[in-house]
């Protein structure tokens, strides 16, 4: 059934905009009039007008979802399939229910597609930044095996953890990154403003200042010559660093410096651990098979380094290599979590042992999140402290020294 765009004005006068599907622009217009609204323009859809195809006019490969609204349409399409509707149904009833117009067009699309016949993954593959690898690979997985309203739910479950667990850290790292700019813009302007302004009258006054004085008013006259160059610097060198991370051999190298690096590298180990954990254990479950759960998972890290790795991990294990081993060789999985999958390997339970593992390597992962913001406060309150107390003796030194020569 073709879509079709319309626009339209409400009870109010408000105008608004969709997809609805209608056999034609006239059954569009009825539609709208028992809805309640005046129609404006009724046109086909750029999916119609592309003969059929899904790719509606959101660009090179079409448009992006927020994880919030993936997780919502997966648990609405989940529930609807297990209710017993029709996916062509259920489809259409989550298009319905948005109230993202993006979202509306990119689901009626799909359904048209499989409207047409094919399977809901490969309808899903038409947006393809939408639906990355990894959902379309379980839902495929579902379909294949019967289980498409589990394997939804299992999804939605999973974009909502790893939401949250997102949030988690974006909300633990505010208060730092705060209390650091605060931190830093106060030391800046009692360096350029204040002090010089104190020492100046010791100075006019010809008194030999203390070393720790004449080394802050050192770094006072530095910050106001040459600060705004100082900046400039460091925002060129931002974008330098950027530029540098686009060239593939650079990146390997500074993804390979993270996972050795004293103070990151636990933290960085931890995160893209936690996530190929999870993301394989989705997988599996669902009926992915091993090797292929293994290159899909690896394309979610945020490491190039470590994906690479995990791709030769892939290559062994597709070999006849056991997932223990094959993990092992990369030198990055914590002990623990290859006890576990060597014993899920050799009780044939390895889908439980995964679930299992990657609970533990995300509960241990927001341990340190926690432990390192919790960390951070008091020790940046005695690195301010420090500060302040050196910039006090620096402006108190002088004031004593006048007192016992006047003394």
């Amino acid at each position: 059934m073709p879509a079709f765009d319309y626009s339209a004005l409400d009870s109010r006068g408000k105008q608004k905009s969709g997809v609805l599907e209608a056999d034609s622009a006239r059954a569009v217009r009825q539609q709208l009039r028992e809805k309640g609204l005046t129609p404006l323009s009724v046109d086909a859809s750029s999916r119609s007008r592309n003969g059929g195809r899904s790719q509606i006019s959101f660009g090179r490969g079409g448009s992006s979802l927020s994880a919030a609204d993936l997780a919502l349409v997966t648990r609405q399409i989940a529930t609807l399939i297990q209710s017993g509707i029709p996916v062509e149904q259920a489809l259409s009833a989550a298009a319905q229910q948005s109230e993202k117009q993006k979202l509306e067009s990119m689901l009626v699309a799909i359904r048209a597609k499989v409207m047409e016949g094919h399977t809901l993954a490969d309808s899903l593959a038409e947006f393809p930044r939408a639906f990355p690898r990894l959902f379309r690979s379980t839902v495929a997985a579902g379909e294949h095996a019967g289980h498409l309203d589990l394997v939804l739910n299992r999804l939605a479950d999973y974009t909502e953890a790893r939401q949250e667990a997102r949030q988690k850290i974006q909300l633990a790292a505010i208060y730092p990154i705060i209390l650091t700019f605060v931190a830093l813009a106060i030391v800046v302007f009692l360096l350029t403003y204040v002090v010089p302004d104190i020492i100046e009258v010791f100075v006019r006054q010809g008194q030999e200042l203390p070393t720790l004085t004449q080394a802050l008013l050192a770094m006072s006259d530095f910050l106001a010559g040459y600060g705004l160059y100082l900046l400039l610097l460091l925002v060129v060198a931002f974008i330098g660093f950027r530029m540098a991370l686009r060239q593939e051999r650079y990146r390997l190298r500074y993804h390979r410096m993270l996972l050795h690096l004293p103070g990151l590298s636990g933290m960085t180990r931890g995160v893209n651990t936690a996530r190929y954990a999870s993301t394989l254990a989705i997988l599996t479950t669902s009926g992915v098979p091993l090797v292929e759960a293994m290159r899909i998972a690896g394309e979610v890290l945020s490491n190039d380094y470590l994906r690479q790795r995990l791709s030769e991990a892939a290559q062994t294990v597709s070999e006849g290599g056991s997932l223990q081993k094959a993990l092992d060789n990369t030198g990055y999985f914590p002990p623990m979590m290859l006890h576990m999958i060597a014993s899920g390997e050799s009780s044939g339970e390895l889908d439980n042992m995964l679930e299992r593992t990657a609970r533990m390597q995300e509960n241990t992962l927001q341990s340190k999140i926690q432990t390192m913001v919790s960390l951070f406060e008091p020790l940046m309150l005695l690195v301010m402290g420090g500060v302040v107390l050196i910039i006090v003796l620096a402006i108190m030194l002088p004031i004593l020294n006048m007192s016992n020569l006047v003394g």
